[in-house]
């Protein structure tokens, strides 16, 4: 292992939306989910986050950069969910010391676009990076799994991405179905608000099965699974548009049926969702998809990806439209956060 001034490493990790959604553990501490899920990397929505590893005995230090883009004390709860990783890596490593973390998103965090996902697999990666550790994606993707952000285990790879690919805990990891370059797809996010959702998702997994309608949505998902795996093998769009629209709106209707109930749509979300069905009814192929949150993802062929955003920029409802494509997957980066 290198000296103690060389252990310092930076990396970025991508977002990623689910096709087939994660809702509902069998073991939540654990993030082992009740189903598999399947989503897409993204390119530009991602989290950089800089780990190095100080052998002295001491406490970690923990920084976000604020929306003044300053480097700052994290909350304390986002604070106390990294500290706890990184006390799970510490002994996972076998190591003692303490480490300095530095993180920056490029898109608004706990708003319903995976930040948990891409923020915990930036961290889990670098941490790793900086210990001079050499891990499979397997491995990697458990491991970032272990955070207690399940779609994490998905960010560490890039394309399309299947998680996971067994229960237990050796193989609850995730797997590639498919390379970026097979289907270059584009994502259009409306973002109708950029502020922190009132029920986090952890929370919202507690209460899955209170709904009446978990079971039933269980019962769909080996045919869509198969569906979305179909679709992106052969790249016929209509089908994975069609499938990935019903599972959103069955996410949503678990949660708004949940006890208590989960409202994560806004007045907004509906105008989104309208657009889309008028512009799929002028001919333009896109199709919405959300996560736990009131923001819309838009997944469209790349030659319209313009016109979407443009769409939907022009909706007074909508605060910022991100445009964001299939990327590869996480990166070491050689400029550091501090």
């Amino acid at each position: 292992m290198p000296s103690s001034s060389q252990h310092k490493a930076t990396v970025t990790a991508p977002s990623n939306i689910a096709f087939i959604k994660y809702w509902g553990a069998r073991n939540l501490k654990r993030a082992v989910p009740v189903n598999r899920s399947i989503s897409m990397t993204l390119r530009t929505c991602v989290s950089r986050c800089t780990a190095a590893w100080l052998p002295d005995r001491g406490k970690h230090v923990i920084e976000l950069r604020n929306a003044r883009g300053v480097l700052a004390p994290a909350p304390p709860a986002f604070a106390e969910r990294i500290r706890s990783h990184l006390n799970f890596l510490r002994r996972w490593a076998g190591v003692g010391g303490h480490f300095h973390i530095a993180t920056e998103n490029s898109f608004p965090a706990a708003a319903g676009i995976a930040s948990s996902a891409s923020g915990f697999a930036a961290l889990t990666l670098a941490v790793v990076t900086a210990l001079d550790r050499r891990l499979s994606l397997e491995e990697l993707s458990s491991l970032a799994r272990l955070s207690g952000s399940g779609s994490a285990a998905r960010s560490v790879a890039g394309g399309f991405v299947e998680w996971p690919v067994g229960f237990s805990d050796d193989a609850c990891h995730a797997r590639v179905l498919a390379p970026a370059k097979h289907w270059p797809l584009a994502n259009v996010i409306a973002v109708v608000s950029s502020g922190p959702k009132g029920t986090s998702s952890l929370d919202g997994h507690r209460r899955a099965r209170t709904s009446p309608y978990f079971r039933t949505r269980q019962r769909r998902l080996p045919a869509r699974l198969e569906a979305v795996r179909e679709a992106i093998a052969g790249r016929d769009f209509e089908q994975l548009g069609t499938v990935i629209e019903a599972e959103a709106v069955d996410l949503h209707c678990i949660a708004m049926t949940s006890v208590p109930p989960i409202f994560y749509w806004q007045p907004a979300t509906l105008v989104v969702l309208e657009t889309v069905r008028a512009l799929r009814a002028e001919g333009v192929p896109a199709y919405a998809t959300m996560d736990a949150g009131p923001n819309v993802h838009v997944i469209c062929l790349p030659r319209v990806e313009k016109l979407i955003a443009e769409r939907l920029a022009a909706l007074p409802q909508v605060e910022t439209v991100i445009r964001d494509r299939i990327g590869d997957g996480p990166a070491i980066e050689t400029r550091h956060l501090f």
